[in-house]
């Protein structure tokens, strides 16, 4: 069975992983990730104010773990969003990453985001596979 591998670079400094964002998996206007380079961004994601934060552009690790003020009250608010409506939390992705490295996170988010019935990406926003439709759970 095709099983997905999500690349380590489309880890967004805030731990959304840009490999299962709908923005990402579309045809038209597709979003490059917040980690690449401006070109095609949606004008959401240019003027997004935890990837242009100035305290995160201090740290090394390119994560908002790293920052004395982790999680920020626009992480929390994102996260909080992301969880009610999405069943996912940022904040612990970033947990995981911090505790376990990037490359463990990476293992866990392949096997996370495949679908059980074809091997494809599932959308975190649908919870379905992007190649046969499964749909993993109610929305």
């Amino acid at each position: 069975m095709h099983r997905i591998n999500i690349d380590m670079t489309l880890i967004a400094p805030c731990g959304m992983n840009c490999g299962i964002c709908r923005a990402y998996m579309r045809d038209k206007n597709k979003c490059p990730g917040c980690n690449s380079p401006d070109l095609n961004k949606p004008k959401y994601c240019l003027v997004c104010k935890i990837k242009n934060c100035e305290e995160l552009k201090e740290t090394s690790a390119n994560y908002c773990f790293s920052c004395k003020g982790f999680p920020c009250a626009r992480l929390k608010q994102l996260d909080k969003r992301y969880r009610t409506k999405y069943g996912m939390s940022m904040i612990d992705n970033l947990k995981k990453i911090k505790e376990t490295g990037i490359d463990s996170f990476m293992m866990l988010e392949n096997e996370k985001w495949s679908c059980e019935k074809c091997g494809d990406i599932i959308c975190v926003h649908t919870w379905k596979c992007t190649r046969c439709g499964y749909q993993v759970k109610e929305q």
